[in-house]
């Protein structure tokens, strides 16, 4: 576990139970792990059901309560069935993590341009994936009229700088657009819920070293001949001595204190945020 369960805050989400996608692996297995160390039981779910096991079964071991299961966040059936399978085993769902996410097509780091894969995929796991999240859980938590949605965005959904970090990235990213259309719709999606006692809010990352970002600086190096002699893990920490104020990377369990707060009852007044977890890299 992240932390604790002696620590203090480790009660905060006692008797909730929380559901979260893209969950076997990086900043979904922090999230998972981190809630458990709160009092929370989880349902992880990932495109990969081993990986999915494994996490639960870590969660488990540890004396924590958890359960998993495979679910394609593209496909509406999928999802429906994790959540059904969630409820039927826990009896409700409390917290919903919409984390599931994908920085391109197979085959992106090696390539200079997008192409139409990169598009597609990224909007339909992106973008579409959350909507569907949603669509499978809202109609329980408006039943209950209690929940909490936390989608994972990122600081890349922001306004883009004017100036560049080193070494160019392909500003026409179909990530950086899925994820500020994930917050966008976190904005909206929290409008239609508020009558219904149901909290939405994002969090959006900065830059933690997962495998989808050593496949972004692996890109940077086929863009930027330049940075060829560097090893994409020395690519990453120039980017984080180069645009962070705090200097140093974020963690999987960073973001899964973040979760943990927004769904949590000290974040009863707070929907419609996105809230940067970046270490100061972008202020707003």
């Amino acid at each position: 576990m992240p932390e604790s369960m002696s620590d203090p805050m480790s009660r905060q989400l006692e008797g909730k139970t929380a559901i979260i996608t893209g969950a076997g692996r990086g900043i979904g297995e922090g999230i998972a792990k981190t809630l458990v160390a709160r009092g929370a039981r989880v349902a992880v779910s990932d495109v990969s059901a081993d990986a999915a096991a494994t996490v639960a079964k870590e969660i488990v071991d540890a004396g924590g309560e958890a359960i998993s299961s495979h679910a394609d966040v593209t496909s509406a059936d999928s999802m429906q069935a994790f959540v059904d399978s969630a409820i039927a085993h826990f009896g409700q769902i409390d917290i919903c993590v919409a984390n599931a996410g994908v920085i391109g097509g197979p085959g992106f780091q090696d390539r200079k341009d997008y192409n139409d894969d990169d598009w597609d995929l990224t909007l339909g796991v992106n973008v579409r994936g959350i909507v569907k999240t949603a669509d499978a859980i809202v109609p329980h938590m408006k039943e209950r009229r209690s929940g909490k949605i936390i989608n994972i965005a990122s600081h890349a959904g922001r306004a883009p700088r004017g100036v560049a970090e080193p070494g160019r990235g392909n500003v026409q990213s179909p990530y950086s657009v899925s994820k500020a259309a994930a917050i966008q719709w976190t904005h909206l999606l929290a409008i239609d819920l508020g009558p219904f006692n149901i909290n939405v809010n994002a969090v959006c990352p900065g830059r933690l070293w997962t495998p989808m970002w050593e496949k972004l600086a692996t890109n940077r190096k086929v863009l930027n001949p330049e940075l060829s002699h560097l090893s994409a893990r020395e690519i990453f920490e120039l980017a984080i001595t180069t645009t962070m104020p705090l200097g140093e990377a974020q963690t999987p369990e960073d973001i899964g204190k973040t979760v943990a707060f927004l769904a949590s009852d000290d974040a009863a007044q707070i929907t419609g945020q996105a809230l940067n977890v970046n270490g100061g890299a972008i202020l707003s």
